[in-house]
């Protein structure tokens, strides 16, 4: 089956650093955006409420909502499609969309091996969940993206300004659309 979805350009993800401020986030961002419900802090039943209560707030705004695990956990709880590492168990056959999780060349190969309908590529730039890691930079992003089969969603220290210098269609953020310390209005 086609996937349903096409892949917004513009991506919020969830961490427990921007949790209290998703509500607010998510009404900020443009309509049709993409949402990555992660939240692996919180034990599987908190998980599963906090998921509805976001969900909600998807549908009234319009957002794609992707569940970071299984395909068919993303099916039981009404994500549109899910989000890990490959092998993807075929999200995209029931109709949504599966997103995979690459930082460098061996795992985007695999993510066309599985048939990602997206890459999360990353880090771009310098992150405040993964301080001091080896980053990407904008010129071996771009490289690398051009391997990609599927459309590259740039992810790691992003916010508007970032974006905007990197030239990318499609770029997520966790702190710089949440109000964190990267965010641009």
């Amino acid at each position: 089956m086609r996937v349903r979805h096409p892949v917004p350009r513009l991506w919020l993800l969830s961490d427990a650093r921007n949790d209290a401020a998703l509500e607010s986030a998510l009404r900020r961002l443009p309509r049709g955006s993409g949402f990555v419900f992660r939240h692996y802090h919180l034990p599987p039943a908190e998980r599963r409420v906090r998921f509805c209560v976001l969900r909600r707030v998807c549908r009234q705004y319009g957002h794609l909502m992707i569940l970071a695990g299984s395909a068919r956990t993303a099916r039981a709880w009404g994500a549109q499609g899910s989000y890990g590492a490959p092998p993807l168990h075929r999200a995209g056959r029931a109709g949504r969309l599966a997103i995979a999780a690459a930082h460098d060349l061996r795992e985007i190969a695999a993510a066309k091996r599985a048939g990602a309908a997206a890459i999360l590529l990353s880090p771009v730039f310098a992150t405040r969940s993964h301080p001091g890691a080896a980053t990407l930079g904008p010129v071996r992003f771009r490289l690398l993206a051009r391997l990609a089969a599927a459309p590259v969603i740039a992810l790691g220290g992003i916010d508007a300004r970032r974006a905007r210098r990197l030239g990318w269609p499609r770029w997520a953020a966790i702190d710089g659309l949440s109000g964190g310390p990267r965010s641009a209005p």
